[in-house]
């Protein structure tokens, strides 16, 4: 059972500080509801998403930081927090013409990792994030905080392994999988866009069928006692080597 101070209101998320919500703002997206102290209100930022939340039909409530601790299950809480609803993760939402780079997880377990991914997404000027089978809930209050704002930005789509490889198949893009399994060192192939990289779970790797459907298979050398890395830092990688191919 998820931990009471880290409950949602069904179908939608928390999001916290002005910066982030301001980030979401200028991605298209204001909250149902604005919660802010009165430290928060005073802020020129704060002011405007107030108005632009009630503008829209929202509700803004001026509370007090005990409260805002209680909803945000931190003892030194954002002087403004904003509930969201949750976006629509169909693929059907997704335009791959629209970036280069696309990140895709298998099984990803860990909300740490997810966020993070987020934020390698929008950091390489990704397109998003896809979720394959069984992943960690994207709207978590822990994904959530770990993205710093990037889940504003990055679009995100979950969907099943055979869902996803027949939408894959279905237009121009080459699939990247990750696997020690793999002698093709990551630097040595050329990538192609729309390039979709794919880590599997945190423990287990990609299976091997999923990774016999990949286009190219490659492995990060380990210098190393370490046998592999961490699935959102591998994800980080190879990111930034598609990143820096494009570039030159």
């Amino acid at each position: 059972m998820r931990d009471k101070k880290h409950r949602k209101r069904e179908g939608c998320f928390l999001a916290e500080g002005l910066r982030i919500l301001a980030e979401a703002e200028e991605n298209g997206h204001l909250p149902e509801q604005i919660f802010y102290a009165e430290s928060g209100e005073r802020h020129t930022i704060a002011r405007r998403l107030i108005a632009a939340t009630e503008a829209t039909g929202g509700e803004a409530i001026r509370t007090t930081e005990a409260i805002l601790a209680k909803l945000s299950g931190k003892d030194n809480p954002q002087a403004v927090t904003g509930v969201y609803r949750e976006f629509e993760t169909g693929l059907d939402r997704i335009d791959r013409s629209t970036a280069p780079i696309w990140l895709v997880a298998q099984a990803l377990r860990d909300p740490g990792n997810l966020g993070t991914m987020l934020r390698t997404g929008d950091a390489v000027g990704a397109g998003g994030l896809i979720l394959i089978d069984d992943c960690t809930d994207p709207f978590s209050v822990e994904a959530v905080r770990a993205s710093m704002g990037a889940l504003f930005t990055q679009k995100i789509a979950t969907a099943p392994w055979q869902d996803f490889i027949a939408w894959m198949r279905s237009a121009s893009g080459q699939l990247v999988g990750t696997s020690l399994d793999s002698d093709l060192d990551y630097q040595q192939p050329d990538y192609a866009a729309p390039c979709f990289v794919l880590v599997g779970n945190e423990s287990a790797g990609l299976p091997a069928d999923y990774a016999g459907a990949c286009d190219l298979l490659v492995k990060m050398p380990m210098m190393g006692k370490a046998d592999s890395l961490n699935a959102a830092i591998s994800a980080a990688v190879m990111a930034y080597e598609v990143l820096n191919q494009f570039r030159r």
